[in-house]
């Protein structure tokens, strides 16, 4: 069983700086990438103000927009919440989605976050997957990861299991501590020795966006070209053939 997944951080429609709304020129290059599953981050689900302004903004939440007829199969989970919307995670699929759980790991005084955990049914076998954006603050990332093994300590141990998004680790400290606590390997690091750089995606410096695996017998990055992923977002995505 070989499938595609890709991860992306959608910068909430816009481009480099907030300058553009760029969603359509998004969606355009995530379909391109023929992936069978996408890990979305900072996807928008709802902002009045915005709706009311920007011209060509979707009637539907971004999640759907960017799923279209590709992706049949979509969960979503709300982790920030304002007053004109919201937006967090989101997974889409070619796989049928059995569940899907958004698990609050949000603390106290910091930014609102939540790991999205889906279980997809895959022909003869079962796939979990948990869509991740960790926060800013060293110490925030650190219970969050805590928490995400905890996440992970509940799943069965010979399921194959997919982690993958933003984990904003510039400081490259979430390797070790989940491959002690969940068995995970990062894809990147595995292949090339080192994990990617991804932001700023115009020029990639810090290693932020990750895609990690347990229980697969291959896993191999692919190369995903500078344009027109560059001006999309902020961060670069990273894409993956995983083979079970």
């Amino acid at each position: 069983m070989s499938f595609t997944i890709l991860t992306v951080n959608t910068h909430k429609g816009f481009g480099f700086l907030n300058r553009r709304f760029i969603l359509h020129e998004l969606r355009e290059a995530v379909r391109s990438v023929s992936a069978d599953i996408v890990f979305l981050q900072e996807v928008m689900g709802e902002h009045e103000l915005h709706s009311a302004r920007v011209a060509d903004w979707p009637e539907a939440p971004h999640y759907e927009f960017l799923a279209d007829t590709l992706w049949k199969e979509f969960a979503y989970g709300r982790n920030a919440v304002y007053p004109e919307g919201h937006h967090g995670n989101a997974l889409l699929s070619k796989f049928p989605i059995v569940s899907f759980e958004n698990r609050d790991v949000s603390q106290s005084g910091r930014e609102q976050r939540g790991l999205l955990h889906c279980v997809l049914r895959l022909p003869g076998d079962t796939l979990h997957a948990v869509c991740v954006h960790l926060g800013l603050a060293e110490a925030q990332r650190r219970r969050e990861i805590e928490l995400l093994c905890g996440l992970i300590d509940e799943l069965p141990r010979g399921v194959p299991l997919l982690v993958a998004g933003d984990f904003n680790d510039w400081r490259l400290v979430a390797h070790s501590r989940l491959a002690r606590c969940a068995g995970l390997h990062e894809v990147f690091v595995q292949a090339q020795g080192d994990a990617a750089r991804t932001f700023p995606a115009r020029w990639p410096l810090l290693k932020l966006d990750r895609i990690y695996v347990r229980n697969a017998a291959v896993h191999q990055p692919m190369v995903l070209p500078r344009q027109p992923w560059s001006h999309l977002s902020d961060h670069a995505p990273l894409a993956a053939q995983i083979e079970l």
